[in-house]
């Protein structure tokens, strides 16, 4: 079995939006990790530098909010949890309860009051688990996500049909795939299909 690579920053691999991608941030929160061919898979929060840059780029952070790995550990996680309830929803499957309640977590994350911590060198100090703006761009991404499966853009959220893409889009017409490149794969596979059956 060949071996996945994995490529945690990945600027220059990133695909265009998916449709549905610029109405709902959920669904680019989503697709913020993908599967190339030739198995390579691109994680845009694979690393805080990229998570915040990934939030900074969309209004939800600034450049310089010093994201540390736990925040980007958060993001990526909730990340997880939306993909499986938009897998339930695509699949008309019973939801995980873990997930819906990871994002009604991410829902109360604001305003987050600062937790007390103690330890020998500082004594008694406050300190917030992430920058409040990583909690608030936490919030607004499970909200987004919220508002879309319970709205009726719902109907429309689908998974790209182009192997093995794994990312999601809102369809249009009769558009199944997130991005021309998986489209024009698609179609050479099934000419590939078509061609080869001839031969058989």
């Amino acid at each position: 079995m060949r071996a996945t690579r994995v490529v945690r920053e990945a600027s220059t691999a990133a695909l265009p939006p998916a449709p549905g991608a610029e109405q709902y941030l959920a669904v680019d929160f989503a697709d913020s990790a993908y599967v190339l061919p030739g198995g390579h898979f691109i994680d845009l929060l694979g690393t805080p530098e990229s998570a915040n840059r990934w939030l900074a780029e969309r209004g939800l952070a600034p450049a310089d909010a010093g994201v540390q790995e736990m925040c980007a550990t958060q993001l990526r996680v909730l990340r997880e949890h939306i993909r499986a309830l938009f897998a339930a929803r695509v699949a008309q499957q019973p939801v995980l309860p873990a997930a819906l309640s990871a994002v009604n977590d991410a829902l109360s994350r604001t305003p987050t009051a600062a937790l007390l911590q103690w330890d020998e060198a500082n004594g008694f100090y406050r300190t917030a688990l992430c920058p409040p703006n990583v909690d608030r761009a936490l919030a607004t991404l499970a909200a987004d996500a919220a508002d879309l499966l319970s709205g009726s853009g719902a109907d429309f959220l689908t998974t790209c049909e182009s192997v093995p893409c794994n990312r999601y889009l809102i369809r249009h017409g009769r558009r199944h795939w997130c991005s021309t490149r998986c489209g024009d794969r698609a179609r050479a596979a099934r000419a590939y299909a078509r061609a080869k059956s001839k031969t058989d």
